[in-house]
């Protein structure tokens, strides 16, 4: 890195270097030319057939009548020198802006950029639209008019666009535009704001805000006509009237391959005391849901209620009553192994703690936990310092999990006999993600903060010392004291800001151990999972942590316990872990954010497609299956086309897609005639089935 933007600062010294080089031989050339127009002694060149040279009085009279004729000459050549001067200083600005945002900013900017192409960039960043003429105006103005000689564009409301239940009849937006027209390049990459055909149509990137959209358009300039897209066009009154749909041509999905659909159930399906909360309501909601030939359903087996009041011993009554239920409907099982706290996250509506008797020893010895720089305990799983340490009532957390996963093999042995349960997830961490909890809430986290590195109890810095001590190095057995708080940004810590200590030789030691112990962490749970559930699918879910992922370090990934700056790839240990023991990779970041998120998206200089391309290749790489869910609740065609985009990409050379989707989750608001009609599209088109309406 340091490399490319020291190369980028000389090309650009060199630019300014260049540039006066040759504003000084133009001056040169000038001045001898007008030299040669004054000829030699007085003599300048005549027009006249009789005579090459013909002598001017005036020319000498003028020189010889003035005394002050030598200051006269002086100041333009003084004037000339200032003017270089002031040159070459804002040549030397401007080269080292174009380095700075090279540098730190992420801007593509061509080697001989001018003070035009940074204007452009940072207007388009702020959400501008800068035409190719320089035309610039608001990208989501639609109650202002621009003046003359400007552009506009009136964009709908995307919210009204993903929030819309009720179908209408198709209808157009209109833009008025007078008979000249300006170039405008329909390019994704470089334009926000302006209608653009892509491949994905319904794409929400921040490049992509106004599809549906008109163009008014006043512009004075034309250099080439471009017709309408998938439009109509009227003249009125001499306007050109472009009518653009609002509907867009979505992919059409018919006879891709057949990925089921599995549906969570809602958190607090099975009370505190085991028993299933409201078996009526539930069994109603599956026979709906079956009507519309969903595969599945996906449901949490809390630790902290089967295993609740002393060590081994389990109450699985709830859990029978549903299973059984489900089986009847003839719909599959996924179970998920949760050995986490429900509470306190986003997306939490219930509180469900870990056991009681584990909460007794925590209480005796807090190290059991996950722990902070400041001391700061986090109950929401067991460190994973103690997956060796007898702790736990004379059993490791290891033997505890295992211990767990038998006695639900051993209960439910009739269910994975004939197939009901087709996946076993094995909770692995904080939300049931592989991951240390970085990214509290109740320790005052918020989005996009960095989190903060959770290796502070007992049993991990014990494991921190000797990896010191193997190294050579016994005085790192610390953690890194220049890394912020939880809600910090990359550029404001020594650490993880660009060139900083992460990349240094202690940073590259401290987070090759803080990995490594998530890898292993992962190997040991997932050999006795393999073991426990022989013969049936197992999987593990990784979390979609996108925010910073566009700076070097990736601050955010790197305190979650994944080492993924710019430089390494983060994800290929843990993919190679999860393929030896044959395991499913679950992943939750396959849909972007809505449109109202993409400015926070920004800001972070999150990259969730980047992320979750990065983590699909590293599974595809090692042959192991991938399963999704999607993040945030979806109730819209355009959220579910995202998805059907990224669980069977159209562009693979291989044709390969997901092995499943787990919708989250079963809900009233799903429910909804609307809601449920656009899911069950959705179920059809993930099945590879045809539908009627192929418009968004």
């Amino acid at each position: 890195m340091q490399k490319l933007v020291g190369v980028c600062e000389e090309d650009d010294e060199e630019e300014m270097e260049m540039d006066v080089k040759e504003e000084d031989e133009e001056n040169r050339e000038k001045q001898i030319a007008a030299e040669m127009m004054m000829g030699v002694d007085g003599v300048m060149p005549s027009t006249s057939g009789s005579d090459q040279f013909q002598y001017q009085p005036q020319s000498q009279e003028q020189v010889s009548n003035s005394g002050g004729a030598g200051a006269r000459r002086s100041r333009p050549l003084e004037e000339k020198e200032r003017t270089k001067l002031r040159e070459r200083h804002r040549r030397a600005i401007t080269a080292r802006i174009l380095a700075g945002l090279r540098r730190h900013g992420n801007y593509n900017l061509r080697v001989r950029a001018d003070i035009n192409d940074v204007i452009a960039a940072l207007a388009r960043e702020a959400g501008w639209v800068v035409l190719p003429d320089g035309t610039t105006f608001p990208s989501r103005s639609q109650s202002s008019t621009p003046a003359a000689g400007t552009s506009a564009v009136m964009t709908s409301s995307s919210s009204q666009m993903m929030s819309q239940q009720t179908p209408s009849p198709p209808t157009t937006l209109q833009g008025v535009s007078s008979g000249h027209h300006t170039t405008v390049e329909y390019n994704a990459c470089s334009m926000k704001g302006v209608f653009m055909p892509t491949p994905s149509p319904y794409d929400l990137s921040s490049t992509a805000h106004a599809r549906s959209s008109g163009m008014v358009a006043d512009g004075r300039e034309q250099t080439e006509r471009l017709p309408p897209l998938a439009g109509s066009m009227e003249v009125i009154n001499g306007k050109q009237i472009i009518g653009l749909p609002t509907k867009l041509p979505e992919r059409d999905f018919a006879g891709t391959p057949y990925v089921p659909v599995y549906v969570m159930l809602p958190l607090g399906v099975i009370n505190m005391k085991c028993e299933l909360a409201d078996p009526d309501g539930l069994l109603k909601q599956l026979k709906v849901l079956k009507s519309i030939n969903i595969d599945g359903i996906m449901v949490d087996c809390w630790w902290g209620i089967v295993e609740a009041h002393a060590p081994q011993e389990y109450n699985w009554n709830g859990y029978q009553r549903l299973f059984h239920m489900v089986r009847e409907l003839r719909l599959k099982l996924q179970v998920v192994m949760s050995f986490h706290e429900c509470g306190g996250n986003v997306g939490d509506d219930i509180c469900i703690p870990l056991p009681h008797w584990v909460a007794e020893i925590g209480r005796s010895n807090p190290d059991i936990f996950f722990t902070d720089r400041e001391g700061r305990r986090n109950p929401e799983c067991l460190s994973w310092g103690i997956d060796k340490e007898r702790v736990l009532r004379g059993r490791t957390a290891i033997e505890v999990y295992f211990d767990y996963m038998r006695s639900f093999r051993v209960e439910f042995d009739e269910f994975f006999e004939d197939g009901s349960i087709s996946m076993v997830e094995v909770g692995l961490g904080p939300c049931g993600e592989l991951r240390y909890p970085s990214c509290p809430v109740k320790h005052g986290w918020r989005y996009p903060g960095i989190g903060e590195f959770q290796c502070y109890d007992h049993y991990m810095l014990k494991g921190l010392r000797k990896a010191a001590e193997m190294r050579g190095h016994s005085f790192w057995a610390k953690g890194p004291d220049n890394v912020g708080s939880y809600n910090s940004e990359p550029h404001d810590t020594g650490f993880f800001c660009d060139e900083g200590d992460y990349d240094g030789y202690y940073g590259r030691f401290f987070l090759n151990w803080y990995s490594q112990v998530l890898v292993n962490h992962g190997d040991r749970v997932l050999s006795l999972a393999k073991l426990a559930f022989d013969g049936t699918c197992i999987a593990a879910k990784l979390p979609g942590i996108h925010w910073w992922y566009k700076t070097a370090s990736h601050a955010a990934e790197l305190t979650a316990g994944f080492y993924n700056p710019c430089n390494r790839d983060g994800y290929s240990a843990i993919a190679a872990m999860l393929q030896k023991h044959g395991a499913t990779l679950n992943f939750s970041c396959t849909e972007l954010h809505a449109l109202e998120q993409q400015d926070h998206l920004r800001e972070a200089l999150a990259d969730p497609q980047g992320l979750m391309w990065q983590v699909v290749n590293a599974a595809w790489d090692v042959c192991i299956p991938i399963a999704s869910e999607n993040a945030f609740l979806c109730h819209g065609r355009v959220g579910y086309n995202k998805i059907l985009d990224s669980v069977k990409p159209v562009n693979d050379p291989d044709g390969r897609h997901f092995s499943s989707f787990t919708y989250h989750r079963l809900s009233p608001l799903l429910m909804e005639r609307q809601n449920f009609m656009e899911f069950e599209r959705f179920v059809k088109r993930m099945h590879g089935e045809a539908v009627l309406d192929s418009q968004v």
